[in-house]
């Protein structure tokens, strides 16, 4: 009765909990701007020290994994919380690519901890029936949804804050952390097994053992080997180009003081697009992914030969948007989605299995990009960056595409009896 108890509180408190967790508020808007206007750091090493933030996350994937059986989920994710708003402060009071670096590393331990935790925390809350899946997308998708808007209202708000003092924006965005932090302490933990475990080398070289298993594992399903590859490709996309968005809008000209109100609009949109994520399930069906990608691919494209034509501030604002508006439309359903897919035919015990491997070649992918994106911003501009990405990651995509066309999207029936084998685990 008393777990029963947990897992409706887990249910109810999550979306409020999402909504002010799932990433930074008050921030992406005006961070490039604060490091380099703000701060006096080249846009170039900006972006170079933001590529190290995926390879913290990978370095530190496997001790937050330790750390979380050892103390349970939501022990786990108050922790979590708490790294990550210290680094903020750290941003806040970083003068040089190096305290960037530190920042970098102490929201990468933050988010990685909270990456593990959160989707579980609510799964495992939910009943054990055939509309789990459907549930769990629904919820989380309803949390990233509020998320959006939220971050547009604060986006707004943060551009003209902006032009007041460059440190207020940081400040409030360290307020909402700590409220993030203040709602984990209200999670329930339905892991009671967890608390008792004890942290010591066997278990640091089980965990690294049982990760390569389950990368062997993986590879050995079609489905989920190319569920995960590309969906961590396509979420390392999304991640990648945040800093390049207002660099482009910084070199074309954009006062600083709508880059909030620009982006509050595409969080808008991103926001209807994440709590309708199940109509694009099913209109698409099996073909979501190929239409959640391409149009991204083509968006980057777009950007680069269009504004490459000197076409004059207003028609390169109007390609802008437009191409961010396609790249936010596309981001809003995939993160539901894409986890919705990937726990689908699942047992509990391979979720977080699958979620550690996701997270760690997201990390790996995100970084490529990232620092492919800065060492081309050294000898080139924006907007061949974007560019140069788009035909690279094209050219990716649709080999990829072309190869998931039989083997992702089946129903459980017409899966082979290996992968049926691996996904259920029998």
């Amino acid at each position: 009765m008393e777990n029963i108890k947990a897992k409706k509180t887990n249910v109810n408190l999550y979306t409020r909990y999402k909504m002010f967790s799932w990433d930074f508020l008050f921030y992406y808007s005006i961070i490039f701007l604060f490091f380099t206007e703000t701060k006096g750091i080249n846009a170039a090493d900006v972006l170079l020290a933001e590529s190290f933030y995926p390879i913290f996350k990978m370095l530190f994937l496997i001790p937050a994994t330790i750390m979380i059986e050892s103390l349970g989920k939501r022990n786990s994710l108050i922790i979590g919380n708490f790294f990550v708003c210290i680094a903020i402060l750290t941003y806040i009071a970083a003068n040089s690519i190096i305290a960037i670096i530190i920042g970098e590393l102490l929201a990468a331990i933050g988010f990685i901890i909270k990456g593990v935790c959160e989707s579980n925390i609510l799964y495992d809350s939910l009943e054990k029936d055939e509309k789990r899946g459907i549930k769990f997308a629904k919820i989380e998708g309803k949390g990233i949804s509020y998320y959006y808007w939220i971050d547009g209202i604060t986006s707004v708000a943060s551009g003209f804050l902006f032009v007041i003092n460059g440190y207020i924006p940081m400040i409030l965005c360290l307020l909402a952390s700590m409220l993030s932090t203040g709602l984990a302490v209200k999670f329930r933990n339905i892991d009671e097994e967890a608390n008792s475990r004890k942290l010591n080398r066997k278990k640091v070289y089980r965990e690294c053992r049982n990760l390569f298993r389950s990368f062997k594992l993986f590879s050995r399903s079609p489905r989920l080997k190319n569920l995960i590859i590309f969906g961590a490709l396509l979420s390392a996309i999304f991640l990648s180009v945040t800093m390049l968005r207002s660099s482009i809008m910084q070199d074309i000209g954009v006062p600083e003081k709508y880059f909030g109100i620009i982006f509050a609009v595409l969080e808008i949109i991103s926001a209807i697009a994440a709590k309708n994520e199940n109509r694009f399930h099913k209109k698409y069906r099996n073909r979501t992914l190929t239409a959640l990608a391409l149009p991204v691919i083509i968006s980057f494209i777009f950007i680069g030969v269009l504004c490459n034509l000197s076409i004059g501030y207003k028609f390169s604002l109007v390609v802008i948007i437009i191409a961010f508006i396609i790249q936010y439309i596309a981001k809003g359903p995939f993160y539901p989605l894409i986890k919705q897919y990937l726990n689908n035919f699942t047992t509990s015990s391979v979720r977080d299995k699958i979620s550690s491997s996701f997270n760690l070649l997201e990390n790996l992918l995100r970084f490529i990009i990232t620092f492919s994106a800065s060492m081309i911003l050294r000898v080139t501009n924006t907007t061949n960056t974007f560019l140069i990405l788009g035909i690279v990651l094209g050219v990716i995509v649709f080999l990829m595409l072309y190869n998931m066309r039989n083997k992702v999207g089946l129903n459980p029936e017409e899966y082979s009896e290996k992968d049926t084998k691996i996904l259920e685990l029998k």
